[in-house]
């Protein structure tokens, strides 16, 4: 119901004009006995004419209010749906890194589409169909009895007999359901994996593996939807048999009736009427039952997103006073004291516009310490802090807003380059954008592109190298003029000449903003003003390159086999 929003006025008038639409309904076989009994038995012309207008009045009627019931229920389904997808995109918007870690991608992506569409047509059956199909029934039944008690109690009967019945069938296809969609969630990210990778796919030639596993997840949602539905075809039979027996039990009783002249022929047509009308009413009201069933699992679904608790309350402090970083003995984890911890016990303190370099093992917690800066996680104990105050105490729009990150796999979105820059800074003027471009050795082979910064790059930035996607990237966060930057591995397909030239430009045009810099290379961190060596989540060193070269035997053993491989400038 909150998510009706603005389009409440559709709801609550959908059933309004359902109910105009069944009272139509149920005068007009009332008025039909009338017609046969008093016209055409009793052979009265103006009882024929007069009755035969009412009933095109009638008629009329219902049509109107069947068209307007149907229009405003799309109104209303749709723009609930526009709602909830905007809801649920706005909720993912402020999921912290923890709380995105427990849905997958895939998961996500289809409970903003299959899920809510699914919900979108059980919401327009449950304000349209579902007022209507009771309705009618009720209607139907008292109206029976007013007509006669005796066969009125058929459809009493029958009603009880159908409704179990279908719950019978609703019990065994739910659980199928319920698997489907989170096969959904698998074919989703078959899917993607797929057009992701479809450059590795094609040098590997693993087309047909890739179409086996396609074919793996459709062929397991087929399986499972073919039980649903041969258990949902049981629906329809079971309708129909029950309302036929109780058509052909009216049939005989009023036909007996008719000849003891205690019944009319009027009369028994009418209640035939309504019985054809209890049988669409019930097996609309199945179709409800069905669509619910399809639905429910994507409801829970929906809401699992809509109720996932933000771990990441929001401080209030909204000025940074300077890039100075300290880590309190630090621990954490991603799935926080119950899971196993990637960080013990760091305790590290930077002074603002220092630039220090860590270097350690790949799984040794690089790209996890410095993630904890802008809290993109919180760590699991002891605290870090951004001049001198707590993350914690920040409005993370203000700290993550002085803290830009150069992650260690780039993204760049469809747009001209300027549109990319301006990431980092949405009124960034040319001038700004070309100085920070020059800061990150990216000026030059820009201006080689016949439509400069005004290039379009396609998603992910799939028509320039990774050296230049790098680049851009650096020169995104240098725009937004930080009081610290992360650059996490961001120049590793960047030649040692150009990540010299970086270096170079940072430790001279910025000196003011504090640099941290993950590398793999030894000679991209040497010139830091202290390195930090990582080791299986502690840290194993502290110090300048001559120090650690004296103190650190993983230190000096990184060095001595990359300049062993020439990964060095000098062995360049």
């Amino acid at each position: 119901m909150k998510n009706i929003g603005q389009y409440k006025r559709d709801a609550i008038l959908t059933p309004l004009f359902v109910i105009i639409e069944v009272v139509m309904d149920i005068m007009i076989p009332l008025y039909m006995a009338d017609m046969i009994d008093q016209g055409i038995t009793g052979g009265s012309m103006d009882a024929l004419v007069k009755i035969g207008l009412i009933l095109v009045l009638l008629c009329l009627c219902s049509l109107v209010s069947g068209l307007l019931s149907g229009w405003f229920a799309a109104g209303a389904a749709t723009g609930f749906a526009k709602d909830l997808r905007q809801r649920m995109y706005y909720k993912i918007q402020d999921f912290s890194f923890a709380n995105i870690d427990t849905f997958s991608t895939s998961g996500l992506v289809t409970r903003l589409t299959t899920d809510v569409s699914n919900v979108q047509n059980a919401f327009q059956m449950l304000i349209r169909v579902c007022a209507r199909a009771p309705l009618m029934i009720i209607f139907s039944v008292v109206t029976v009895f007013s007509i006669n008690s005796r066969l009125a109690w058929i459809f009493v009967a029958i009603i009880p007999a159908l409704a179990v019945g279908l719950a019978i069938i609703m019990l065994n296809a739910t659980p199928i359901f319920s698997k489907v969609f989170k096969l959904y969630d698998r074919l989703n990210r078959v899917v993607q994996e797929n057009l992701r990778g479809i450059r590795v796919v094609k040098s590997f030639v693993r087309e047909d593996y890739e179409t086996a596993k396609f074919k793996s997840a459709s062929g397991d949602i087929y399986q499972n939807f073919v039980r649903a539905e041969k258990i949902l075809a049981f629906n329809s039979p079971l309708m129909q048999f029950c309302m036929y027996a109780c058509t052909l039990l009216i049939c005989w009783l009023g036909a007996q009736m008719i000849v003891s002249e205690t019944f009319t022929t009027g009369q028994l047509m009418s209640l035939l009427t309504y019985a054809v009308q209890i049988l669409m009413s019930l097996m609309m009201l199945s179709m409800v039952f069905v669509m619910i069933t399809m639905s429910r699992t994507s409801m829970r679904r929906i809401s699992e997103v809509l109720k996932e608790t933000v771990d990441m309350p929001n401080g209030r402090i909204r000025e940074v006073s300077d890039g100075s970083v300290r880590f309190r003995n630090v621990s954490f984890g991603y799935r926080g004291k119950e899971g196993e911890l990637c960080l013990r016990d760091i305790d590290i303190e930077i002074s603002s516009g220092q630039t220090v370099g860590i270097i350690g093992g790949t799984g040794s917690g690089k790209s996890s310490l410095t993630q904890l800066i802008p809290r993109l996680y919180d760590v699991t104990d002891g605290s870090v802090e951004v001049g001198g105050i707590d993350v914690r105490e920040y409005d993370i729009e203000a700290l993550r807003d002085q803290v830009a990150m150069v992650l260690q796999k780039n993204v760049l979105f469809s747009g001209t380059i300027k549109d990319n820059l301006r990431w980092g800074k949405k009124d960034a003027s040319d001038e700004e954008m070309e100085t920070a471009c020059k800061l990150a050795q990216a000026d030059a082979f820009i201006r080689t592109f016949p439509d400069g910064y005004d290039t379009w790059l396609e998603q992910g930035g799939k028509n320039v190298s990774g050296g230049q996607k790098q680049r851009l990237c650096i020169a995104r966060a240098l725009i937004k003029n930080p009081k610290i930057m992360i650059l996490d591995d961001s120049t590793s397909a960047v030649d040692t000449g150009t990540d010299a030239l970086i270096r170079k430009a940072f430790r001279e045009e910025i000196p003011d903003i504090t640099k941290i810099i993950i590398a793999q290379r030894v000679s991209s961190v040497q010139e830091a003003d202290q390195i930090i060596v990582l080791d299986d989540g502690r840290v194993s060193a502290i110090g300048s390159h001559a120090d650690l070269m004296e103190n650190s035997a993983i230190y000096k053993e990184v060095y001595e086999s990359q300049q062993k491989r020439g990964f060095d400038d000098d062995a360049a």
